[in-house]
């Protein structure tokens, strides 16, 4: 029997757990949609007002060269913000990372464009484009852990799948705006001014996010494990130090085997959600000739259905596991590539829904388990590092380069047959990576500093009789 010194803390209340999830899923709606914005707005307008005088493919491919510098950032955040918040706590570090993120999608939105000052456009583009890839790399890691360290085992799946929902409701708002925008004013009024409204916006957004994430508490697990490292640290009893500074060391230590799994079961989720929502967009009206506002809509869509089945996914891992779920996301999303282009194909506007609403379905069975299947991989003084290095890591040979690559194929092809191979190159990846894994969710996070792989066989029962 545990003692009262190592006991895991007692899950939240039903309210306070709902006042946590809010928080997070409120936040990383807003960080998302700030990142979203960008490449929807990349897909758009931004090779016209920022890349002039190519020819449009490769202004786009130059527009996603600056979308793709985002993520490039975003492990230089996970290990920033994954070393203080393994150190300082979560709350302050997604407080931070709110802050960086909806200050330069503010700022995006008063840019200069190349009309007006040449070079220096793309350069002040670029450079705000990193700092919001390097507070979303800090981002993803608080905010599920947050919710998974607040919540009790037997639901864990399901709320802490609902920061995931930040992504497609952070899709949802950004398509939507820009939608509205695109059916309101005219394609002149849209490029001339239009366009800066939406990231305007976000100054707004920000101060609500901030507001309720300066309300919530920081997670007890790891209150509980700070006391107890401090306890040590105080007493010599330990050479716990290295830890206490440098968390990467104890994850590449103790956990470089999750962190490579955790990374192979981003490609298949990362290059496929890319490709459905921000490639589409240039795919459905250069090869498919369909309007922007018909794939606009069709995105848009898509992303409110995504939203509504991510908690489902995430219920059915707390009966069935992690792994199954994720198995059949990255299997159905492999499976999918092909009739996905055949769909869009077609020029038709059901179809082009159906094409990406499946397509997200399938990836919400891969997103929606992944945050409860990181976090519960890693000990929790290590936690916040592991999840947020092999999540983002992964996302720079993922996500950063999917809609580059994919237009590039475009664009030497003329067709979709390669993309489509390319998308199903990555869905084998993860299904071997998360074969390789081993079921997660009986697992205790109160586990402080032991790494998860070595504790004894009878804890695993345990936590399965109590689960």
């Amino acid at each position: 029997m545990a003692s009262a010194a190592t006991a895991p803390p007692s899950p939240g209340t039903p309210a306070s757990l709902k006042r946590i999830v809010a928080a997070s899923l409120i936040g990383t709606t807003i960080e998302w949609y700030d990142f979203f914005l960008y490449g929807s707005a990349a897909a758009l307008v931004f090779n016209k007002l920022f890349f002039p005088g190519s020819d449009p493919l490769v202004g786009t491919l130059l527009s996603f060269l600056t979308y793709a510098v985002g993520f490039a950032a975003r492990p230089v955040g996970a290990l920033v913000f994954g070393h203080y918040g393994d150190r300082l706590g979560r709350k302050k570090l997604l407080v931070l990372s709110l802050l960086m993120m909806g200050g330069a999608t503010f700022a995006i939105g008063l840019l200069p464009t190349h009309a007006t000052v040449g070079s220096a456009a793309p350069v002040l583009l670029t450079t705000l484009r990193l700092v919001q890839g390097f507070a979303l790399g800090g981002e993803w890691g608080g905010a599920v852990l947050l919710v998974s360290e607040h919540g009790d085992a037997k639901r864990r799946g399901f709320w802490a799948s609902w920061p995931q929902t930040g992504a497609p409701a952070g899709q949802l708002l950004a398509t939507g705006v820009l939608s509205l925008l695109t059916a309101t004013l005219s394609d002149d009024a849209f490029g001339s001014w239009g366009w800066r409204i939406p990231f305007l916006l976000s100054g707004l957004l920000v101060m609500v996010g901030l507001w309720i994430r300066l309300s919530v508490d920081e997670s007890p697990v790891f209150k509980r494990a700070l006391a107890q490292a401090e306890a040590r640290k105080a007493a010599r009893t330990s050479d716990d130090s290295e830890v206490e500074k440098l968390p990467l060391v104890a994850v590449l230590r103790h956990h470089w085997r999750d962190v490579l799994i955790a990374m192979g079961a981003r490609m298949a989720e990362n290059i496929s959600y890319y490709v459905i929502t921000a490639f589409v967009l240039v795919y459905a009206t250069t090869a498919a000739d369909v309007s922007k506002q018909t794939a606009l809509n069709a995105v848009l869509i898509a992303s409110a259905v995504h939203f509504a089945v991510i908690p489902a996914w995430g219920a059915l891992s707390d009966r069935i596991g992690r792994r199954p779920v994720y198995l059949l996301g990255a299997a159905g999303v492999g499976l999918w590539a092909f009739p996905f282009f055949s769909l869009v194909d077609t020029g038709s506007f059901g179809n082009l829904i159906l094409a990406v609403t499946v397509g997200l379905v399938l990836h919400g069975a891969m997103y929606a388990p992944q945050a409860a299947f990181f976090s519960e991989m890693f000990a929790t003084r290590m936690r916040y590092s592991g999840a947020s290095i092999g999540a983002q890591f992964a996302s720079v040979a993922a996500g950063a380069p999917a809609p580059l690559i994919a237009t590039a194929l475009l664009d030497s092809t003329g067709g979709s047959t390669m993309i489509s191979l390319y998308v199903i190159a990555a869905a084998v990846l993860t299904l071997v990576a998360v074969g390789c894994a081993k079921e997660t969710r009986h697992r205790d996070l109160a586990d402080v500093d032991a790494p998860v792989e070595d504790r004894p066989v009878a804890a695993e029962k345990a936590d399965a009789r109590t689960a």
